[in-house]
């Protein structure tokens, strides 16, 4: 079986690129198309063979690829999937955007597991600043996000909350597999865990995570809360802080272990699809303070992995956090519910449906 990954652009790092590197465990020979490449700002991408569109070529293209999205749809329509050896017999697009607009052949199976619907375009909400002409063609995108959400074979969504989203949005029924969450990365600290003196949010910096939240809540606490990530809304959140509040910037995974391990809770203010990070917080034995919206529903247990705030307010997040009783978390129940999301179970389940569903398609169309 001849497996390809499509994604939308191969130039950060985050949860969709760890559900790439697991998959990749899983099919290491697969190639990785994308509409931009970087990487400088994707070193996981090293052991991938990756395959740009024509965009790569373009001014900035690599960089700011904001400014062309209104050529991304024909970024992915320009694939042809056709290696030397032969055509794929599975392509996965892996997509909160337009990688799954690609079009393959009537014997090719597209299988794509959903991040999100396109988020600038159905939710209202983008990790860029997108150019002012973006407006006028964001109904023309729209239309062709739909048409594009016909040309997969099967979706899968990263959480309930997304498969209802594509549902509404796409009008397509959707199969959850939930992401991986790397526990033996993330692992308690073993003979010394205690509970910690300050707060911790591990975030890209962009509108929609709504740091801004947790930045004047602790303006208002006084409590020390660390920051790790960066994003177009670094320089406005630093103005917004106090003394109280540090920004870490990028770290590496084994110095944002320590800080897991060492916090006294993660606050996760904003809404998400899935919610990678309270999951990883858990995996180190530390409990999530977590807006009470989106996928963290789904992996957040309530008075045992952590608590929620409503509504999406500076007030509800300070009360919260002033009620907010740590002592009452137990790391190994934590760890537990972690475990749940482990890098193991994903794979196993996501390797079954893909054999499974080829093994079907292959019968279709053999008697078609």
């Amino acid at each position: 079986m001849k497996i390809a990954f499509v994604y939308d652009r191969v130039n950060k790092i985050g949860g969709a690129e760890r559900i790439l590197m697991a998959l990749h465990e899983i099919w290491p020979q697969a190639p990785l198309y994308t509409a931009v490449y970087n990487p400088e700002s994707a070193p996981w991408s090293a052991d991938f063979k990756v395959i740009p569109s024509f965009l790569q070529k373009f001014p900035w293209a690599r960089t700011r690829h904001e400014f062309y999205a209104p050529l991304m749809p024909l970024a992915f329509e320009s694939f042809t999937f056709d290696p030397p050896a032969g055509g794929f017999d599975v392509v996965i697009s892996i997509t909160s955007a337009e990688a799954k607009g690609i079009i393959t052949k009537p014997k090719t199976l597209h299988v794509c597991y959903c991040l999100t619907p396109t988020r600038y375009l159905w939710s209202g909400t983008w990790d860029y600043k997108i150019p002012a002409l973006l407006g006028p063609l964001r109904t023309k995108l729209r239309s062709w996000d739909q048409m594009a959400a016909s040309r997969p074979d099967l979706y899968l969504a990263i959480s309930q909350n997304v498969a209802r989203r594509i549902k509404k949005y796409y009008r397509q029924d959707a199969e959850v597999i939930y992401p991986p969450v790397d526990t033996r990365k993330w692992k308690l600290e073993i003979g010394n865990w205690k509970i910690g003196d300050y707060f911790l949010i591990v975030s890209r910096l962009v509108p929609y995570k709504r740091v801004d939240i947790a930045i004047e809540a602790f303006n208002q606490l006084d409590l020390p809360l660390k920051i790790i990530g960066t994003g177009m809304e670094m320089e406005k959140l630093k103005k917004m802080a106090h003394k109280n509040i540090e920004f870490l910037g990028q770290l590496t995974d084994e110095e944002v272990l320590g800080y897991y391990q060492r916090c006294r809770a993660v606050v996760f203010p904003g809404e998400e699809d899935f919610g990678l990070v309270p999951l990883e917080a858990a995996s180190c034995g530390k409990p999530t303070i977590a807006y009470q919206g989106g996928g963290v529903l789904e992996t957040v247990l309530e008075g045992k992995t952590g608590e929620f705030f409503a509504p999406q307010t500076v007030r509800a997040l300070v009360d919260k956090v002033k009620s907010f009783k740590p002592e009452s978390y137990q790391p190994d129940i934590c760890r537990a519910q972690a475990e749940r999301f482990r890098e193991e179970v994903f794979k196993e389940k996501f390797k079954t449906f893909i054999e499974r569903k080829w093994k079907n398609y292959l019968k279709n169309i053999s008697t078609s």
